[in-house]
This record gives C-alpha cells, structure tokens and sequence, in this order.
C-alpha cells in the first residue's frame, strides 16, 4: 500500500474509532466497559500522533520543541471533545421530548464549545510558531482540520435532526 493511501486509511478510521468511544453508534459501544473505551481512545490518541508524525516530516531538533506544545494542545482538545461527548449524549436523552428551552441550552453550549475551539487555537499558535517554521504551523493547523472535518461528517451522519 502506497503511503499516501495509508495516510487516507489512517485519516478515515480515526473518525470511526471516535465515533465508537462517544456511543454514537450503539450497536457497536453496547457493553463496552469504561476501561474498554478509554483504551480504544488511547488507541485513537496513539493513531492521531503516527498519523501527524508522519505527515509533519519534523527534524529532530523541531520535534523536540513540537511534541511537548502537542500534548499540551491535545489535552486542551480533549477537555473540548469531552464536552461535545456530553453535548452528544444530552441531545440524545432529551431527543424524543425536545423542547424548545432544552434546544436552546444545546445550541448555546454548541456555540460555547465552538468558541472555546477557536481560543484555544489561536491561544497555542505562537506557542507553535516558536517552535515551528509558519509554513510547517499551518500544515500542522491543516492536518487538525482535516482529522476534525472527517470526524464531524461521520457524526453528522448518525446525529438525526430535531
């Protein structure tokens, strides 16, 4: 298999490995244990950091400054990925009697984690840019979007609407 088309692969699992850990799809996370789910996300975790590591190409004395800013930054996103899991499971429990009070909280606390997205973004870009050339910053950015919109289209697929 061409590396490019492990690269695909990889990038197009993810998406499906984190469905998996948020109960989307019930039928596959039914009984699954805490400790069960927190090693498939370890895995998820693992897989993200080979999939950035082999499309970033950083010399040894950029990773050095790159990998402590990343982990920092991950963290950071999973604290917000926490929340978009409750988020989830909140529309979920409460779709069958919506009301429009209860939208509403879902839409702003959407909105809040959307927000709370960009800051941490933008809070870690100089950090990036001190260890990093501005080109290879933006292909790291461009590499979290790409993982994140594969993400939220498989979760928009088994999201119904209100």
């Amino acid at each position: 298999m061409r590396s490019g088309s492990k690269v695909l692969l990889v990038l197009l699992l993810m998406p499906l490995a984190i469905t998996l850990t948020v109960g989307v799809l019930p039928a596959a996370s039914e009984g699954m244990s805490a400790r069960d789910v927190e090693l498939l996300r370890a895995k998820v975790r693992a897989d993200k950091k080979l999939f950035i590591s082999q499309n970033m190409g950083l010399m040894q004395s950029e990773a050095v400054g790159f990998w402590p800013v990343y982990d920092r930054y991950q963290k950071e996103l999973e604290g917000l990925a926490n929340r978009t899991i409750a988020l989830i499971e909140d529309y979920a429990r409460s779709y069958d009697t919506m009301t429009n009070a209860t939208a509403k909280d879902l839409l702003d606390r959407y909105l809040a984690i959307q927000a709370d997205r960009l800051k941490v973004r933008r809070a870690y870009l100089p950090e990036f840019r001190r260890v990093l050339s501005d080109r290879q910053v933006a292909r790291y950015y461009q590499l979290e979007n790409k993982i994140r919109a594969v993400t939220m289209f498989q979760l928009a697929a088994k999201i119904p609407f209100i």
